[in-house]
């Protein structure tokens, strides 16, 4: 008997390799992708403005991506002691202007550098919902919990995410020609927005998503939603808030992805990675024994041979731990 609904997914038609650069861009779950791939030592960049979550600001974000947007002083906002951005999420919010901008402007100049020589661009979607100031109707990507008087409420239609997705494509692809895109919709539940308005909002994103794919041969979907939603389907693959899927549920979607994303060569180079990656995050009882410093040699003469054999892997921090 099968207990699991079977998803076809099929491979990737060119793989990701270590060699490539990967920008990835979106909700909380694209950060679950992305930490997955940096400790596996992929070269990657997450969310430059910080946790995106709808299709406006996406969009908008790797516009300004493209065309090396510099943030000003007028383009930030002072709320409870914080200079903050309605374009950013609040890690990038400071007492401090100045350091704000910087932080802000810094992020941008690496974003174009990134985006420019990048191979490979993942897009996780999570709600169709959009806020505007009700001052003058600006879209927000963060709210910075700013009271919610302050702001106008809407289920974006189908088209109009088509039509701001297509146009954005379209720069992407001619700023970068070798670009390719990853498009996943997050399991992500928002709760908040209800349960009939959480379907209703990730129904569209899925509309949205399958029409640009089947528009574009660069185009990909990974079903990360729906391995979620539909192969896993019960709530002891979610943390306590019911909303977010927790770590059996992630490390699923993830071993799935790597089916999806990855040659039988990069497996292989996957496996070796991880050994020494967990050998550098092993915690000695005694570190000044015999036994751990043979320990630490053994890994650091792996270290040394999986460099030669993969120069462009950034093996740094392991190298500079197994040597101390």
């Amino acid at each position: 008997m099968n207990f699991l609904a079977h998803i076809d997914i099929k491979p990737l038609p060119m793989p990701i390799v270590h060699q490539h650069k990967i920008l990835l861009v979106g909700s909380c779950f694209t950060e679950h992708i992305g930490n997955t791939l940096k400790d596996l030592k992929f070269n990657v960049l997450q969310n430059p403005n910080g946790i995106l979550f709808e299709t406006e600001s996406v969009a908008r974000s790797l516009v300004s991506y493209i065309q090396r947007k510099q943030y000003k002083a007028e383009d930030l906002f002072l709320y409870n002691e914080l200079w903050q951005s309605w374009d950013h999420h609040s890690r990038f919010s400071n007492p401090s202007s100045d350091a704000a901008l910087a932080a802000i402007n810094e992020s941008q100049i690496t974003a174009h550098s990134f985006l420019s020589e990048a191979n490979w661009l993942i897009i996780t979607l999570g709600s169709s919902f959009v806020y505007k100031l009700n001052e003058n109707s600006r879209f927000v990507a963060n709210c910075h919990k700013a009271p919610g008087q302050w702001f106008s409420k809407q289920l974006l239609p189908i088209d109009e995410q088509v039509a701001l997705l297509d146009n954005t494509i379209h720069q992407l692809f001619h700023f970068n020609p070798k670009l390719k895109i990853i498009f996943t919709i997050s399991p992500v539940r928002h709760l908040r927005d209800g349960v009939i308005e959480n379907n209703r909002s990730k129904a569209r994103l899925l509309e949205t998503v399958h029409h640009l794919v089947n528009k574009f041969d660069r185009l990909f979907y990974f079903p990360a939603y729906e391995l979620v939603i539909d192969v896993l389907r019960d709530y002891r693959f979610y943390d306590i808030d019911l909303a977010h899927p927790n770590y059996a549920a992630t490390q699923f979607v993830m071993e799935k992805f790597s089916e999806y994303a990855f040659n039988d060569a990069t497996k292989t180079l996957i496996k070796d990675v991880r050994q020494i990656v967990s050998a550098k995050n092993h915690k000695a009882f005694h570190p000044q024994s015999q036994q751990h410093q043979q320990f630490l040699k053994q890994h650091l003469e792996k270290a040394i041979r999986l460099l030669e054999q993969h120069p462009y892997l950034d093996l740094q921090e392991e190298l500079a731990y197994f040597k101390a």
